[in-house]
């Protein structure tokens, strides 16, 4: 099967295109307006993008009639942003957050999440999420698309304080991520939930290379 997406009409009943980019993080994120109103969405386009110093980047399309989504504006008017993980614990309020709510509603009190003060973002952090970024803003990239929904505001920011729930380490210091159980956007309406995890070290990889993957400088 092949097709040219900007020619062709998909051969399927449903577009396989984010399917197949999958698993793809989630960024549950918090943000605040000027006027101190918190917000709380989910991204499933978000991804780290270094680790010297540690960056990190969401994309977020905008609404069918153009209106840029409420992260965005947050994040560019106060600097500021934070991401909370979400679990499989926590899916029910993530799922409840990603509802299109008038601008200035408080998606905290509709997803019955808990509110925690951060350290030096002014947004507040999801207490009940085993770990945090507190995301300075840095820039934002429009990328123009065939339609106002298929065009899409990339955020980028830097991580100046990041917050990990202890209870939630092994005893040698690494995440206990299938205890986390941290969940993940895939195509369609479907999720899927990190249980299982293996180890792979690189053939002939160096003291550098192992630092590299480590995320040490």
């Amino acid at each position: 099967m092949h097709y040219a997406p900007a020619t062709d009409a998909c051969p399927l009943p449903f577009s396989p295109f984010k399917s197949c980019t999958v698993p793809r993080p989630i960024g549950w994120l918090s943000s605040i307006d000027g006027m101190g109103r918190a917000n709380l969405a989910p991204y499933s386009q978000w991804q780290n993008l270094t680790f010297d110093p540690p960056m990190v980047m969401f994309a977020a399309n905008r609404y069918p009639d153009g209106r840029r989504k409420d992260t965005v504006l947050n994040a560019e008017e106060t600097g500021w942003f934070a991401w909370n993980m979400a679990t499989w614990d926590l899916r029910h309020a993530v799922n409840a957050s990603a509802e299109a709510l008038p601008h200035g509603e408080d998606e905290f009190l509709r997803s019955a999440i808990t509110k925690r003060a951060a350290v030096e973002a002014p947004c507040p952090l999801v207490a009940e999420s085993p770990c945090h970024f507190e995301c300075r803003y840095l820039s934002t990239r429009h990328l123009p698309g065939n339609s106002a929904v298929g065009s899409v505001d990339v955020v980028f920011a830097r991580v100046e304080h990041i917050h990990i729930d202890e209870a939630f380490l092994t005893p040698d210091g690494k995440l206990d991520i299938p205890r986390i159980k941290p969940i993940a956007r895939m195509g369609y309406y479907d999720y899927t939930c990190v249980t299982d995890v293996f180890e792979m070290r690189i053939p002939g990889d160096s003291v550098v290379a192992d630092a590299g993957l480590e995320g040490k400088a």
